[in-house]
């Protein structure tokens, strides 16, 4: 993995190249390994490289890395795991090769296809290629969005960057607040692409590219993620299991390639363990796999995970974290991640990660099985729980959702379980998206407009086109609702968290908190193949009577008893309302004290105040709310 950064501009080179040495050593985490610099004024173009060297360790792949001719340049982040395919097709075609390096195979193929080069990757990728015969930059992302993308734009000047620290690192750009950012990072505990909390800065959406020379910037959509509104198979479940075992050895076969250490997360849930299944069955030795435990059993899932590891054979390392360990991240955090971000799970994602990172440098994980195989209850209880609500007077209903909503999915999911076998059929209600995200936000429009001060509307993005001179797309949430109307509901659920939460905050809390350690993180289960496999089998594969990832289930229980993984799910969670009654009282009160907030006046003090004091007294519980001003707070302090 690595980090990349760089710029075009037609009126700042002095300044941006002064720029280009800080921003590139701001990624250093990305890639400890090596560094490189390319400039060239005459273009007004300039690309930075921090590396992660995990294929060909030689100089040979030392980035920037430039063409035989050295007229096109490239900066790679990821990882293509079809490039030895690839170089063969080169190879014939003429190229020749001087490195093992899939970098190199990546910008061969761009001499030899152009843009359409993205359509023959495999992997996880976001790229630059400077290309001097026609003087422009090339950016693209992969179609999932598993690696990171950043762009300013703003008076003919482009920056790109892994991360939004590479593109402060530039001096003389603008580094405006998007105060409208602020309520839909708390209405979602992630700012939703392709905005970030500055103006003039914003995220490659997933499967994009961007073209920007001396006279035009577009972005264009490359690749989709596949269409699943008609799961028609007219497999059996041996033989979609089958295909299914085959497409993910596959996967996770070409991801085990390295030339450095390589190992697994393993949880213990359904997903770490088949893909650590798989990655035993193909390899010639034990995998090496580690987890870390909570001595709070709501929260510990190591035990779970050393029975797996025992059953499949694996060299497993596990480390129980203690409180004090958990909370010594917490400061990292707004460094880590670089604009407001209030997922919880990001502390024991980081600690993971070091733990893993002192004997590997690359490991595969189960991130992106929920979202494609139905693993979440809410997927197919949303209409059915919707249906029996609106029955209900409106005042009990609001408080029903308002509920939910600070809970944990897991206590909604298990209580729906009970509930199922009384509640009516499902319907098809007129507003089934302000259902469903009343389910998974954290703070609701009326919450919002009483703490907010700010009069910013949610989705005001003609607000946003005047301020910046863009229009970036609506909100992907509403957007991709209105593109699944006539999917099954379950599909249609599928694809909003693929397109928004998946991408936005679970594959952004993995890169970060991996990054930072400086381990690469690869998630087989979001391979193209199986998210194309996955997209065509039928729905009563995938859930059933009150049960999800029913296909996952029956192909790891070919490996593992079902005894080790029949069980509620639990997540990866903290126990932050707690701390926030105990070990971090302190600091919440400091971040969320009067003066503090009434400086900022972004805020209405008494209500922080009022909900501060419920949750301290146990008349209420906040942790989501309150957790997610205390990083708004403390990405504030690191970074305006």
């Amino acid at each position: 993995m690595c980090g990349i950064t760089g710029f075009i501009t037609n009126n700042q080179f002095e300044s941006f190249s002064r720029s280009l040495p800080v921003s590139t050593a701001s990624l250093a985490h990305r890639g400890p390994d090596d560094s490189g610099i390319y400039v060239d004024s005459s273009a007004g173009v300039g690309l930075g490289h921090r590396r992660l060297s995990i294929l060909d360790l030689s100089p040979l792949g030392h980035q920037p890395m430039a063409s035989d001719d050295a007229r096109v340049r490239i900066v790679f982040n990821g990882e293509v795991y079809n490039f030895k395919v690839l170089r063969k097709e080169l190879e014939k075609a003429g190229h020749q090769f001087k490195s093992d390096s899939d970098t190199e195979v990546i910008l061969k193929a761009y001499l030899e296809w152009g843009t359409e080069c993205l359509r023959r990757f495999t992997g996880m990728f976001a790229l630059a290629i400077w290309d001097g015969r026609s003087r422009r930059l090339f950016l693209a992302r992969d179609q999932l969005g598993i690696k990171p993308l950043y762009y300013y734009y703003h008076s003919g000047n482009l920056i790109f960057a892994s991360e939004l620290k590479g593109i402060l690192a530039f001096k003389g750009i603008s580094k405006i607040l998007d105060t409208g950012a602020i309520p839909l990072f708390l209405h979602y505990q992630y700012i939703p692409s392709p905005r970030t909390i500055y103006q003039h800065i914003f995220k490659l959406l997933p499967g994009h590219f961007l073209i920007c020379d001396s006279e035009t910037f577009r972005t264009y959509l490359w690749a989709e993620i596949p269409n699943a509104s008609s799961r028609r198979s007219s497999l059996s479940e041996l033989e979609c299991l089958d295909q299914l075992q085959k497409i993910l050895t596959q996967a996770v076969s070409d991801q085990m390639v390295s030339d450095v250490p390589l190992g697994a997360l393993l949880s213990g849930g359904i997903d770490s363990s088949l893909v650590v299944a798989i990655m035993q069955q193909v390899s010639s030795r034990p995998v090496r796999t580690f987890s870390i435990g909570f001595r709070d059993s709501k929260f510990n899932e190591a035990p779970w995970a050393a029975r797996v590891a025992a059953c499949l054979g694996t060299c497993h390392t596990e480390l129980y974290v203690t409180s004090k360990d958990a909370l010594s991240a917490i400061p990292r955090l707004p460094e880590i991640y670089d604009e407001p971000f209030a997922d919880a799970s990001a502390i024991p994602s980081f600690l993971v990660s070091q733990l893993t990172r002192s004997h590997v440098t690359v490991a595969l994980s189960g991130d992106g099985g929920d979202e494609q195989f139905c693993g979440y209850t809410r997927y197919w209880a949303t209409q059915a729980m919707a249906s029996g609500f609106q029955r209900l007077p409106g005042p009990l209903r609001t408080w029903l959702y308002r509920s939910l909503s600070l809970v944990p999915t897991a206590f909604v999911e298990n209580l729906y379980n009970r509930l199922q076998p009384v509640l009516p059929p499902a319907f098809r209600a007129a507003n089934f998206l302000d259902k469903w995200q009343k389910l998974i936000v954290q703070m609701g429009h009326a919450d919002l407009q009483s703490l907010y001060r700010v009069s910013v509307c949610l989705w005001d993005w003609d607000r946003v086109e005047r301020l910046t001179g863009r229009f970036p797309e609506p909100s992907r949430f509403e957007q991709t609702f209105d593109r699944t109307m006539d999917w099954p509901a379950p599909s249609r659920l599928m694809r909003v968290d693929q397109q928004t939460s998946l991408n936005d905050a679970m594959l952004v809390k993995v890169d970060r908190a991996s990054m930072a350690a400086g381990l690469e993180i690869r998630v087989p289960l979001l391979d193209q193949r199986v998210v194309e496999y996955a997209s065509r089998i039928p729905e009563n594969y995938l859930y059933h009577k009150g049960e999800g990832k029913v296909i996952l289930r029956r192909l790891l229980s070919r490996f593992v008893p079902a005894s080790l993984f029949a069980r509620p799910k639990m997540g990866f969670a903290i126990p932050v309302s707690q701390w926030l009654r105990g070990e971090l009282k302190p600091m919440l009160l400091d971040y969320l004290a009067e003066g503090r907030l009434k400086r900022e006046g972004l805020f209405d003090v008494s209500l922080v105040a009022a909900t501060v004091s419920d949750h301290l007294s146990g008349r209420a519980n906040h942790p989501h709310r309150l957790w997610a001003l205390l990083m708004w707070e403390m990405w504030r302090e690191k970074w305006l």
